[in-house]
């Protein structure tokens, strides 16, 4: 399983260049506008399966973490006993780096409710290009490039018609809103050290 979040997609009259798909006018830029939607991309590697939860508020480690255990609770009873450990490469995002506090807090929460042994991997800074999650988003801006995505029902249909390799994206919406800028104290940081087991780079 491979995770990553991507820059806000805007919703309303724009497309880039200003022209959408049939030559209308659109606006070429997204100021002004106040409902972006944050995707997070969620890449099973084994099944090809594509999960692609929007988020309305903002991409923090809690947005991030909640999105990977949505991923788990779909899952049936049977494959997640069949499941020994999680294997989950991470994008070097300032949400989801190997040294912010929230997310390895939160991870480390998230593999003692799964009761699995959980190993992180993040990439090197400026190698995101090589993380299956950014080819989904080239797809996917391919796929409705030049479309009005005027609502958010809008872009939820269009992004359940998009294909990563010949399967179709679950899709989710969530309102939840999240706090930015959330850090642990190193008291509390020295804690979920204490559950870390880090290689040397």
């Amino acid at each position: 399983m491979r995770i990553d979040g991507k820059a806000p997609v805007a919703i309303g009259d724009v497309s880039r260049g200003g022209l959408t798909r049939g030559a209308h006018r659109a606006g070429d830029h997204a100021l002004g506008l106040h409902e972006p939607y944050i995707p997070c991309g969620i890449v099973d590697e084994d099944s090809a399966q594509l999960r692609i939860p929007f988020g309305s508020s903002f991409k923090t480690s809690d947005c991030i973490v909640d999105a990977s255990e949505d991923w788990w609770a779909a899952f049936e009873e049977t494959e997640q006993v069949a499941m020994t450990r999680l294997q989950i490469p991470m994008a070097h995002g300032p949400e989801s780096s190997g040294r912010r506090t929230q997310c390895l807090q939160r991870m480390v929460a998230f593999g003692d409710g799964m009761g699995k042994p959980m190993h992180l991997l993040s990439s090197p800074p400026s190698h995101s290009k090589y993380h299956p999650s950014e080819r989904c988003w080239g797809i996917l801006e391919l796929h409705w490039n030049g479309t009005k995505l005027v609502d958010v029902e809008t872009l939820l249909e269009w992004t359940k018609r998009m294909t990563w390799k010949g399967i179709s994206p679950s899709v989710a919406i969530s309102r939840k809103v999240y706090q930015t800028g959330v850090a642990l104290r190193k008291r509390a940081m020295q804690a979920v050290e204490a559950r870390l087991m880090r290689h040397s780079e």
